[in-house]
């Protein structure tokens, strides 16, 4: 293991977290969006980051004390008000630094609203994984994950809800996390 992917760990794993029940937002939910995944969406914004790519699309997004923070149970009553939704997606900011919550709110969307839930993270999947977890733990429960920082030198906006060439879409196994496919 690289020590860049050991800071990136330990990223993950230190990351401030919100009060418990709580989610920090960057902005508010938004609904019927058809670029952060397939069908249409609803997008759960994320706040705090602490990868700060160069040519981030969010740095407003990066400070974690930014936005504010909301209940996971009343993000969860305002997804269920979203008509016509076949999935939520977590952006950022960096949706892995809060697990728990955004585990919490995969999980209630996929058991009440039957939905699919996808996450975007400037985070591989590798470090993901080694980092274990509650960051394994919400990554278990997404059916896709856009995975890597966004690097500027490699941005490409003819891929399919990607900025950068190495960034992966990878679908996964649900409740294992396994690699399905990649594109």
């Amino acid at each position: 293991m690289s020590d860049w992917d050991k800071i990136v760990i330990k990223n993950i794993q230190t990351a401030p977290q919100p009060t418990e029940g709580y989610i920090r937002l960057s902005g508010p939910l938004e609904r019927d969006n058809i670029v952060n995944g397939d069908g249409l969406r609803a997008v759960v914004w994320t706040q705090g980051c602490p990868n700060h790519c160069k040519g981030c699309q969010n740095p407003e997004t990066w400070d974690f004390n930014g936005g504010f923070e909301v209940t996971t149970k009343e993000i969860c009553e305002r997804l269920a008000k979203f008509p016509g939704q076949n999935g939520v997606t977590f952006c950022g900011g960096e949706p892995f630094v809060q697990p728990k919550a955004c585990k919490e709110i995969a999980d209630w969307v996929r058991k009440n609203l039957g939905w699919n839930v996808w996450s975007f993270s400037g985070f591989t999947y590798e470090q993901i994984k080694a980092a274990g977890g509650d960051a394994w733990e919400f990554l278990k429960s997404l059916d896709a994950l856009i995975d890597g920082p966004f690097i500027l030198s490699q941005k490409d906006l003819s891929l399919r809800y990607r900025g950068s060439k190495n960034q992966r879409l990878l679908h996964l196994e649900l409740g294992t996390g396994k690699i399905l496919s990649q594109e």
